[in-house]
């Protein structure tokens, strides 16, 4: 009889505990006033970089850079953004997801001065950020697409751009590692940069021509692979060095010739060895040995070295200043979905970019080229700072101009992060669950497949299709994602923990929109959950609504 009664309770003391750990697990990270601990803001605080004199002086050049050209052109300057908008962009820019619920409370604990700088630094050093940039490289450098069976493995190198960005590796150290690669692709990852163009000439070998013109691109901004069958008819490319001259069917293969030394031997991987580069130039009838050469800045080649060694340090030199202005403009179209010219990976050697890229760019160079730096710096500016919205009637030249945050349409990617993320209080990393991680690995790869990718053009502004619209409305990762589900879903917890309706809506629009409702849509929908029979429903209509507006699938 004692017995039978010890074991029931020691069961029912066992089921109480866990009911409290569930309960505390849901409760965690969420609260309608303020979710985190001074402990929280404590660290928090402590990642805020101090600014060096040296730091603020670089800031300073670029926003006087474009202090200079707004004043030129007698345009008129939005006015800062609030620390949620600008908090959005940087989530949305380095992780690929809106702000978390538990991360606006974290920062609530700091001074509005302190949240940026501390949201920022913080971002930088997590995995997630590592992970995500990881992928938007990889596009970069091989593509989007699957490359040769065996030859080729995509994760293994997403991972080791991953643990480079981790470990804030030296951007030029990272780009000769590429280039000057040798091994197999699984135990050496970055000899998937020549592996992916196994199998796409006759010999099976890394294809000199796909490798030429994904390093001009790539690195170095340039637009030359129009001319691997013909010269430049079209004045469209200039090179050269005193002199910039048209672009000739020479210069790319010379290009190209670089990386004919890279064989690959099924069993050792690629290898260096002496192979000629042959060609047969346009309107000629015989193939020709082609010789290695740099289309501009030629002084800058070493004599010493393997071909593909004196190619990286070229790419690389100090000196060669295009390979740090196009670094600049890539992490700036990363950071504001929009790149500086026409397209980021077309910078004529003649073009006149803002002044502030060559601000930028000569300060990664002076820095070691130092990716998080330059980020900061970006973050910093004042033009990542304004407002999308003015008192003024903006217009293009206002979005040109930098002198308001241009709108821009969020990749598939980020549009499904950020529904993903919305339905979650706490921060989704890999301090989350294992089932919560593959949840959203899931849904981001189910969505993008339905949504549409697009692929390789990451800055691609196309107008939203119908079928994007119904895949929003109609689709599956919305309404299962805005749902109740009082264990995974903010929609319960919201409704569980929050106790006045104001507090329900503010909750609500911080976790899908990052920001506050203003008051006459605090108004509609306390109005409609004053008036609901059952709350939770309101508020699955509420993350609907939201879920399905125009602002989320937009940064501004």
């Amino acid at each position: 009889m004692f017995k039978r009664i010890f074991t029931l309770t020691g069961r029912l003391a066992l089921l109480a505990v866990v009911a409290v750990m569930a309960i505390s697990y849901l409760a965690a990270g969420f609260d309608a006033g303020n979710t985190s601990t001074q402990a929280e803001a404590t660290f928090l605080a402590s990642t805020v970089t101090t600014d060096s004199g040296d730091f603020a002086a670089a800031v300073q050049r670029m926003n006087d850079a474009f202090a200079t050209n707004w004043s030129t052109a007698e345009i008129e300057i939005a006015d800062p953004a609030d620390w949620l908008t600008v908090g959005r962009r940087i989530a949305l820019a380095l992780v690929g997801t809106g702000m978390s619920l538990q991360e606006i409370r974290d920062l609530e604990l700091l001074s509005e001065g302190e949240r940026i700088e501390a949201y920022l630094d913080k971002l930088l050093t997590q995995s997630r950020h590592h992970d995500y940039w990881a992928e938007r490289f990889a596009r970069v450098y091989v593509g989007a697409e699957d490359g040769p069976f065996i030859q080729f493995r995509r994760r293994r190198f997403r991972l080791w751009l991953s643990d480079n960005f981790a470990a804030n590796r030296p951007y030029d150290e990272l780009v000769r590692t590429l280039v000057t690669a040798n091994g197999l692709p699984t135990d050496r990852p970055e000899v998937n940069f020549l592996t992916v163009t196994n199998g796409t000439n006759e010999e099976g070998q890394p294809d000199p021509i796909r490798l030429a013109a994904r390093t001009s691109r790539a690195f170095l901004g340039l637009r030359i692979d129009c001319m691997q069958c013909h010269d430049d008819f079209l004045g469209n490319v200039s090179l050269g060095d005193d002199e910039l001259r048209t672009g000739t069917q020479k210069d790319f293969h010379s290009l190209a010739a670089f990386y004919s030394s890279a064989r690959f031997n099924g069993f050792q991987g690629i290898r260096s060895e002496d192979h000629p580069y042959e060609y047969q130039f346009l309107n000629t009838t015989e193939t020709v040995t082609v010789p290695t050469a740099v289309p501009f800045a030629t002084g800058l080649v070493p004599d010493e070295g393997s071909p593909r060694e004196r190619l990286a340090t070229w790419l690389t030199h100090p000196e060669n200043k295009q390979f740090a202005r196009a670094t600049v403009c890539r992490i700036w179209a990363l950071l504001f979905g929009k790149s500086v010219t026409a397209a980021v990976d077309n910078l004529p050697l003649d073009a006149e970019l803002h002044p502030a890229i060559d601000v930028l760019a000569s300060d990664f160079t002076a820095h070691g080229y130092d990716l998080r730096r330059l980020i900061r710096l970006i973050v910093m500016s004042r033009p990542f700072q304004l407002d999308s919205a003015a008192d003024f009637e903006v217009t293009a030249a206002h979005e040109q101009l930098w002198s308001v945050f241009p709108l821009v349409r969020l990749r598939p990617e980020q549009v499904a992060g950020s529904v993903i993320q919305a339905a979650r209080v706490k921060t989704i990393d890999r301090e989350s669950s294992l089932v919560v991680q593959l949840m959203k690995f899931g849904g981001v790869n189910d969505f993008v497949e339905r949504y549409g990718d697009i692929g390789e053009d990451e800055f691609d502004q196309d107008s939203v299709t119908i079928t994007q619209r119904l895949i929003m409305l109609n689709g599956e990762m919305v309404s299962e994602y805005g749902e109740a589900n009082p264990v995974l879903n903010s929609c319960s917890h919201i409704n569980m923990f929050a106790k006045q309706d104001n507090d329900v809506i503010d909750s609500t629009y911080l976790c899908v929109l990052n920001r506050l409702p203003d008051e006459e849509e605090r108004d509609v929908f306390a109005n409609r959950l004053a008036s609901a029979e059952d709350r939770i429903y309101a508020i699955e209509d509420l993350y609907w609504v939201l879920l399905n507006s125009s602002e989320l699938t937009w940064n501004h």
